[in-house]
């Protein structure tokens, strides 16, 4: 009976996604008509910014319990209709997110690749606000730019976007772990700010378990984080180092892997992928070791402090010159 009702609550769910959906795209839309009028009429000079005020009065004494119709907001509908109107590519995007997210991607973001970057982004994750402002102010699209994802070959054969869906460099400021923390302590951290350490990883990630028991032969092995990725459609073991990388490491979570697609992996899932998440590599050293690696590895780092966005910024300006 219950799985009976819990089909309806989900035919209510799907239909209030799918309102919500409409309702959205019709706001945006009405957002954009009224940019589109007032941009035409100011580049006419037919309209100056006391023409604007007047408008927004005007509404407000017509409209009285209409909300969102002040003149700094009609002001942003021309910068947002005048900032996408000539690019096919992005004006068709804007619709499809909350003119929330519009708002801080248009208000925060400088180039026209940093705003595609985000709203796509917003399509692929559902970012709330909250959660697109984060992404933003941790400069995770700079990032995106220049991470150089360290990967073994049979990894690259295996998911030949695995560098896409992962990156070289993650920050985990939401931690707030203190100096000289253990592993134990970053373990726990991450359990207790998940919904955080998914959003930077990416929301396709599922987490199954902590400290993962796999039994070979008559011992017991322990796998820090085990989580599952619906795109790649994998498990994704996860281990958790506070120090450099070092080559050994890499045989351990071979072993892990190799028990994870023996024991636990279904038949119609993907090749166990591993990352080891280190406080610092050696990219070198992580180049050499994964060479002749067969397991399909990841070496990533990650920073406890949001990076300095303006250096990120630059770093970025320089690579796309030196291109």
């Amino acid at each position: 009976m219950k799985k009976d009702f819990e089909e309806v609550i989900h035919l209510i769910s799907q239909s209030k996604n799918q309102t919500y959906s409409i309702i959205n795209k019709a706001l945006v839309g009405l957002y954009w008509k009224v940019g589109e009028y007032i941009y035409l009429k100011t580049k006419r000079t037919e309209w100056g910014k006391s023409a604007v005020k007047e408008l927004a009065n005007y509404i407000s004494e017509k409209e009285p319990n209409l909300r969102g119709f002040t003149a700094s907001n009609l002001w942003r509908m021309k910068q947002f209709y005048e900032e996408y109107y000539q690019n096919k590519k992005l004006a068709p995007l804007v619709r499809e997110i909350s003119w929330t997210n519009n708002l801080l991607i248009l208000s925060k973001t400088k180039t026209v690749e940093e705003k595609e970057f985000y709203l796509k982004k917003c399509l692929q994750e559902r970012y709330s606000k909250r959660e697109l402002e984060r992404q933003i102010d941790s400069a995770y699209y700079e990032r995106a730019m220049l991470s150089n994802t360290q990967s073994s070959l049979t990894a690259e054969q295996l998911y030949p976007r695995i560098k896409e869906v992962f990156l070289d460099n993650y920050v985990v400021e939401f931690l707030n772990l203190k100096d000289n923390f253990s592993e134990y302590d970053l373990q726990k951290s991450i359990l207790k700010n998940l919904k955080k350490f998914v959003l930077e990883f990416g929301k396709d990630f599922l987490l199954l378990d902590e400290e993962y028991k796999i039994q070979v032969g008559n011992q017991d092995f322990y796998i820090d984080l085990l989580f599952f990725h619906r795109e790649l459609r994998c498990l994704v073991a996860i281990e958790l180092k506070i120090t450099d990388f070092k080559p050994e490491y890499l045989g351990k979570m071979n072993f892990y892997l190799e028990a994870l697609d023996r024991d636990v992996k279904k038949d119609h899932e993907n090749p166990s992928v591993g990352i080891i998440l280190c406080k610092t590599k050696d990219s070198e050293v992580v180049e050499y070791a994964l060479s002749r690696n067969l397991s399909p590895t990841l070496v990533s780092e990650y920073e406890t402090k949001l990076l300095d966005k303006k250096l990120l910024r630059q770093k970025l300006h320089e690579l796309f010159e030196n291109e």
